[in-house]
């Protein structure tokens, strides 16, 4: 389970945008620029916009405004906000200047037709909660309470107030999901929505009280007695039409989903213009000094420790939109050569190989390094200076009597596919090249730096060169010096640590369809940008390396763990596991045929066909027709039919049952049955995977391309996925794994004598949990108590809350409550090992692993209360997560060490979570699997032993 993050923020941008255009026209305050332009308003937004940047630090947002033109309330009620009036010319002026900065400040901008602002913030709402985002709406409109729940909370910086599920209570008198019929009891004169007549706050808050819904009220509107009663029974016609205005929609189809509503980095060039353009000299200066836009920091873009981008690598496509934009601000004045003779190349051969460090990267046609091909090399000794070996670089036939330009990219805009290639001229021969290069690169007394060099070994490799000369990493560097400071990629650290704007990709090479590959941007473009990653590389190592020499447990991570598992890491991906398609294939035949049958016994069950896909079909059967109870109320007040509500009505109920088992067979046939044979390499008959070493802020690793951490197994089709995950012939799989190795993690770190002795005696710890809190002796624990001590030993690991803990074991909030106190007072070391954290972690600002790996808290202090929950969560789980972690990496170096050493015929082909994969031969899988146990028990040494646990099988799940 993966540490905290923080919450999504929803900007309800409309609000901001009236609310401080009226509070200006209030004051007086009018700003205009030389040419006329107002600027007042966008001005106060944006501040709104930077105080919630810097309070909440997200790594998720949009800022959503309302479209243009009429929406589905209009079709519905033509009178709807009928007696609003126009509005103003010097707000309406505002509005594009304001989308523009928002835009270039790098926060998603989202305008919907056919809907309002709150419609899309309810969607992303309702998208972020069953993903387990929890959110933020930033808005002054009462109609957002009605979104609020566990998962979402309202603020307004204006007011600097918060609403959770208590405020809404506490402001309006009713839940939540009581907001849109009270508001359609109310009424509401500015959006001319017609209401109760005379019915006030306190009127419908009693009414709600009293009858739970607006349609009961209804039923019972003859019971109301006097004046108000008949005013009550005047509205009934209108009463449905009034709660389906105010009721927010939250199925509004979205351009994205949530998890791509990534903050990105300001346009700093374009920003700088736009603030010349509206004479915002204020925030021109902080951008001349080099201060973060977003927060006016002087330290770059903040970010999530997410390592987006790690390489900068090539992609196919046609014509770019247009080739580099100018020279960066890191490299405006540097001094970079394209080397195209011998003579030059044997110069700056010579100077690297006595060299005390340089940079060395590699510039390709793919991100995939198991396809890429190298197209050019770039290297740097001195910062400022650098070169680049241009080896397969291409240009359109039309061109080739000229050299290669900028223009030749608009020549090729029309009919990109029919474009032919030939070489560049005077390029040097890349296999000369390479073996030239491959001495150098092989040496072992090493004096290289780059950056996210895993892929560049990975590419290597496929050309017989093994890059053990890896001295330093910057990715790794600033992942281990602090893991959430930053984004890891190259542009990112440029920012942060150099306060420079680098040369992107998409500047060169262009976006979209029509991106080219490297070997196809213009020549002297794509030198400047590769010849830039090396100097900047090697800018970053100076920066950034003296400050990790300075904590030593930090430098003792990198060197030892992180650069070693690196290495071991791009044995792994380039190895790869075999899949069996044909296995597949014939799985996917026997899954159609059981989503078939089970969507037969649904309609069978239900006495109809229906799409069972559909949430407004199954709501209509299942409370309509078949009047099944209704456990919860969407925001629009009508049954859900989320899939834990699914769950709780399967327990009674046979077609609940089956529309989930429908659901999840659909997803496992998209998700792994159709794609994992699309990702199986055509050269070695594998997939490799990318494992990302600089993602997860705990340092565990996290893969993509395809995700080994998702393989589902907790059902028989789920299982029948990891059956496609074969030995290669004469061989067969091992899968070792660690036993319950956060929980062991904890009795160290905690020193509870009670957990210590469980396992020390080698206990069932679930049952040795259940005979302490519920007080018998082990020999009586039953199934239902061992099954409620494990979810509270791993609950309370991640933070879990007695709602939490309620809703898993299905008790009351109260019965959860009492199963953790008794917990603690039967394992009070874990209580004050976990209080003692959070207050060192309120001290220090950070919580540390066993050896040293840092997780920085700087929500840990903050005001806002849901992210310093956040954060005191994390302090407790992410010392565990992250000793797991780094545990795992010591056993694959060590695991791997021993390979190399003995001359094993075995590789490693696979981590995931915490077990290790390997392949190895079929006659002598119990010796190398009694090792593997051995050397991964003692990667570590603990307050209690490290159990590993391995078996062998000719498929992954055989091995289980």
């Amino acid at each position: 389970m993966p540490a905290a993050s923080r919450p999504l923020i929803l900007v309800d941008g409309s609000a901001y945008l009236f609310r401080a255009f009226h509070a200006m026209e209030r004051q007086g305050r009018e700003f205009s620029t030389a040419s006329g332009q107002r600027t007042e308003t966008v001005k106060v937004v944006l501040n709104m916009l930077r105080k919630l940047v810097i309070s909440y630090r997200p790594e998720l947002m949009a800022v959503v405004f309302d479209a243009k033109g009429k929406t589905f309330r209009d079709d519905l009620y033509p009178e709807y906000k009928a007696t609003r009036s126009a509005m103003p010319d010097p707000l309406r002026s505002q509005i594009a200047p304001l989308h523009t900065l928002v835009e270039a400040l790098g926060m998603p901008l989202l305008v919907i037709e056919g809907v309002e602002a709150d419609d899309v913030i309810g969607t992303l709402c309702r998208e972020a909660s069953e993903s387990g985002i929890s959110t933020i709406v930033s808005t002054g409109d009462k109609d957002m309470a009605q979104l609020v729940n566990e998962h979402v909370t309202l603020v307004n910086t204006m007011t600097d107030t918060v609403m959770d599920p208590d405020g809404v209570i506490e402001k309006f008198g009713v839940r939540a999901d009581q907001i849109a019929d009270y508001l359609a009891l109310v009424g509401d004169t500015v959006d001319n929505i017609p209401g109760v007549a005379s019915c006030g706050p306190k009127t419908a808050a009693k009414w709600l009280a009293a009858h739970g819904d607006l349609d009961t009220i209804i039923a019972n509107a003859d019971s109301v007695k006097g004046k108000i009663g008949e005013k009550l029974r005047d509205a009934l016609d209108t009463l449905p039409l009034s709660r389906t205005l105010t009721t927010i929609k939250t199925d509004v189809e979205l351009p994205q989903p949530v998890a791509e509503l990534c903050l990105r980095a300001p346009d700093i060039e374009h920003l700088a213009s736009l603030y010349d353009l509206y004479e915002f000299r204020g925030w021109r200066d902080e951008i001349n000094a080099g201060y973060s836009p977003l927060t006016g920091e002087p330290d770059g873009l903040f970010a999530s420790g997410e390592a987006r981008g790690e390489a900068r690598g090539g992609a196919s496509g046609g014509a770019p939109s247009g080739a580099m934009a100018g020279a960066s601000l890191a490299s405006a004045s540097a001094n970079y050569e394209i080397i195209r003779d011998q003579a030059a190349l044997d110069g700056w051969l010579q100077r690297l190989v006595s060299a005390e460090l340089f940079a060395f990267d590699t510039e390709t046609t793919s991100l995939d390094y198991m396809q890429a091909e190298i197209v050019g090399l770039s290297f740097a000794i001195e910062a400022g200076s650098a070169a680049y070996v241009p080896l397969a670089h291409v240009q359109p036939r039309a061109q080739s009597d000229e050299p290669a330009s900028e223009s030749t990219n608009e020549s090729t805009k029309e009919s990109d596919k029919d474009i032919e290639w030939d070489a560049v001229e005077n390029q040097l021969d890349r296999d000369a090249v390479l073996a030239a290069f491959k001495p150098l690169l092989e040496r072992t007394d090493t004096n290289l730096v780059g950056q996210h060099l895993k892929y560049d070994a990975n590419v290597l490799r496929r050309y017989g060169i093994e890059l053990n000369n890896i001295a330093h990493d910057t990715m790794l560097e600033s992942y281990v010096l602090d893991s959430t400071g930053t984004r890891h990629d190259m542009d990112s650290l440029a920012r942060k640590y150099l306060g420079v704007s680098t040369v992107k990709y998409e500047d060169v090479a262009g976006k979209g369809k029509k991106q080219l590959r490297f070997d196809q941007v213009p020549l002297e473009a794509a030198a400047h940008y590769a010849a830039e990653d090396a100097d900047i590389t090697l800018q970053l190592h100076q920066k950034i390396y003296p400050q990790l020499e300075a904590e030593p447990a930090l430098l003792a991570l990198y060197t030892d763990i992180e650069i070693p598992a690196s290495r071991v890491l791009s044995r792994i991906e380039c190895t790869g596991v075999r899949i069996d398609t044909e296995m597949l294939r014939v799985q996917g035949a026997k899954l159609a045929h059981t989503i078939e049958e089970t969507a037969q016994e649904a309609w069978k069950e239900a006495g109809k066909e229906f799409n069972l896909g559909s949430p407004k079909q199954i709501q209509a059967i299942f409370f309509d027709e078949l009047q099944l109870p209704v456990i919860r109320k969407t925001p629009k007040g009508q049954p859900s039919t989320a899939e834990d509500v699914l769950e709780q009505l399967a327990v009674d109920y046979r077609l609940p049952s089956l529309i989930l088992r429908h659901r999840s067979l659909t997803k496992l046939m998209s998700t792994y049955i159709e794609k994992l044979p699309g990702q199986v390499d055509a050269d070695t008959g594998r997939v490799h995977t990318s494992y990302n070493q600089a993602v997860a802020s705990t340092g565990r690793l996290s893969s993509t391309d395809p995700n080994l951490q998702n393989i589902p197994v907790r059902t028989e089709e789920g299982r029948r996925i990891r059956e496609a995950f074969v030995a290669a012939d004469g061989y067969r799989l091992l899968a070792a794994d660690y036993s319950q190795i956060e929980l062991r993690i904890m009795a160290h770190l905690s020193e509870d004598a009670s957990l210590l002795h469980a396992f020390a005696e080698k206990l069932d710890v679930h049952r040795a949990t259940a005979a302490e809190v519920f007080g018998v002796s082990l020999a009586d624990v039953d199934d239902n108590q061992r099954r409620s001590a494990k979810a509270i030993n791993f609950g309370l690991i991640y933070g879990m809350s007695a709602f939490g803990l309620a809703k898993q074991l299905d008790i009351a909030r109260g019965e959860a409550q009492e199963y953790i106190d008794l917990y603690f007072s039967r394992y009070p070391g874990v209580k004050t090992y976990m209080d003692d954290t959070r207050a060192r972690a309120k001290d220090t600002g950070f919580v540390e692993t066993v050896f040293g790996r840092r997780l920085y808290l700087p929500d840990i202090n903050a005001r806002a209360a849901q992210l310093r929950n956040y954060a005191e969560r994390t302090a407790i789980n992410a010392p565990m997560q992250g000793t797991a972690a780094d545990i795992i990496k010591r056993a694959m170096i060590d695991v791997e060490s021993w390979l190399d050493k003995d001359g094993v015929d075995a590789r490693i082909i696979m981590q995931v979570h915490d077990e290790l994969v390997l392949e190895v031969p079929a006659g002598a899988g119990d010796d190398i699997g009694n090792t593997v146990a051995q050397i991964m028990t003692q990667a570590a040494s603990l307050k209690v032993p490290l159990e590993v646990d391995y078996a062998l099988g000719n498929s992954w799940e055989e091995a289980h």
